[in-house]
């Protein structure tokens, strides 16, 4: 079941009218519908990997229990490692079983002797990567005494299934969203009406800009050799707003859509094409993924604390590790790398933590020295993209092979509507960066001038989404 799907959009208002109207004063029935709901939800996909998600959670309650409970250093240990390595185990074997195999394939052939590659055809559960991360914070978070296990176990199986986040995100930590489950909740309009704004901003993101983007994007990636160096400029170009604008429209949809239930998610994306530099960029781009990687992994590395070399060595491992979450091929790797090696010059200088606060935040426009920073950014990211969007590296080489010719400064062959479609980017970073220092772009955006002004921003949204909407396509995340 798909956000931009007319059956989700029946679906949600169900559980919304249910949720709020019969069950409004009894918590733990909310809880209990919530649960139900997300399973139905999560079903709907492939209900066979219901009881996946189903075991993967009981075991981190029970865990979660044990750990709090015991004052044993081994046994915690114990009762983590249990924790950790069921999520990893199912993680490792659904998402990576098969890229293993086939890399140790390809490794013994190299050196001169031969091996035919054994695979599973193996279906990769929606949303297990988001999922798992989010039980592993918890019981780690128990171990480290950062806080204190569940109790209710339907509760927390409510919080670990949540429908609006559980296929792709954010990756909520239970310190954050565990307790919303345990509280009483009330309808608040204002609550409601900014997760409304922020659903319509997340189906604009989605289906006017990634969907319609897309169209070019496989044009460009498809026979790269045959197009001239300005198309695949174009095609990359619109690859990065294809991801953002998918990905951050999902993230938007599933915040909002908490909201509307009373609950509050923390945001994924801040604005991330007006980043400064490589680090900023890391900041505002999937905020849960990267912060998840920050506390659980680079500082128990010992972060920066260390020497030099250290430092470095825990840079690349999460960098690394990071693009080797995102998908079992190299490519992710080497996203990842490029990355590290991007951020490493500025870890150096000591610039890394340069940029914190927002651009321009004082001014209508930016000063030339930020635009350029910003611009040389966003050329970087959008390289780095094109390993992300390739299926394979030698794939990326061609491309990139081909995309620095003479040819770059040519024509673009293309249909007229490419122009669009410029023009609709271009309107979409107008309003992102006019609502750069909120949560989303529209959050706040004339909301203090005359009610026909705002309502018109609404309904052309509105209007954008229907007039430019494609046949429901899948969110590129779900294969994560």
């Amino acid at each position: 079941m798909l956000f931009n799907s007319y059956e989700f959009l029946l679906f949600f208002l169900v559980v919304f009218l249910f949720y709020w109207f019969v069950f409004q004063k009894k918590l733990k029935a909310q809880n209990a519908f919530i649960l139900i709901t997300s399973y139905v939800f999560y079903g709907w996909w492939d209900w066979r990997f219901l009881g996946l998600i189903l075991f993967s959670s009981i075991v981190d309650f029970i865990c979660g229990l044990k750990i709090g409970k015991e004052q044993n250093s081994f046994k915690r240990k114990v009762f983590l490692g249990i924790s950790l390595g069921v999520n990893l185990g199912l993680l490792g074997f659904f998402k990576y079983f098969n890229f293993f195999i086939a890399s140790t394939v390809d490794l013994i052939n190299a050196i001169g002797f031969q091996a035919s590659p054994y695979t599973l055809q193996l279906i990769l559960p929606v949303g297990i990567s988001f999922y798992t991360f989010q039980t592993m914070s918890y019981t780690i978070d128990i171990y480290k005494r950062q806080m204190a296990p569940s109790k209710d176990l339907v509760a927390f199986l409510a919080f670990v299934s949540f429908f609006p986040q559980l296929m792709a995100g954010p990756i909520e930590r239970a310190s954050n969203l565990l307790p919303q489950f345990l509280k009483s909740r009330n309808f608040d309009y204002r609550l409601a009406m900014d997760g409304m704004r922020q659903i319509l901003w997340g189906f604009f993101m989605k289906v006017v800009i990634a969907d319609n983007c897309a169209v070019f994007v496989d044009q460009a990636f498809k026979n790269p050799e045959s197009q001239p160096s300005s198309n695949l400029l174009i095609g990359a170009v619109f690859f990065s707003f294809q991801i953002y604008g998918d990905f951050g429209g999902y993230s938007n949809i599933a915040i909002g859509s908490g909201k509307l239930l009373g609950f509050k998610l923390m945001q994924n994306f801040a604005f991330p094409y007006f980043s400064r530099d490589i680090a900023e960029f890391w900041r505002r781009w999937h905020i849960s993924l990267s912060t998840w990687f920050r506390d659980y992994v680079y500082i128990p590395l010992g972060g920066s604390k260390g020497s030099k070399y250290l430092s470095l060595r825990n840079i690349f491992i999460i960098f690394l590790v990071s693009g080797f979450w995102h998908g079992a091929n190299w490519t992710f790797i080497a996203w990842g790398g490029i990355h590290a090696l991007l951020f490493v010059p500025l870890y150096l200088l000591g610039k890394n933590r340069l940029n914190i606060g927002v651009v321009a935040e004082d001014s209508i426009l930016p000063s030339f020295r930020e635009f350029s920073q910003m611009l040389l950014t966003f050329t970087l990211v959008t390289i780095a993209w094109i390993l992300f969007r390739a299926s394979s590296i030698s794939e990326a080489w061609n491309f990139l092979s081909h995309l620095f010719t003479v040819s770059l400064f040519s024509k673009p062959q293309m249909d007229i509507r490419v122009y669009l479609f410029i023009a609709l980017c271009l309107i979409f970073l107008l309003l992102e960066w006019f609502g750069r220092r909120e949560e989303f772009a529209i959050q706040r955006m004339f909301l203090s001038q005359p009610s026909w002004l705002r309502y018109g921003l609404y309904y052309g949204l509105v209007m954008a989404v229907f007039l430019f909407a494609r046949k429901e396509q899948q969110f590129i995340y779900f294969q994560f």
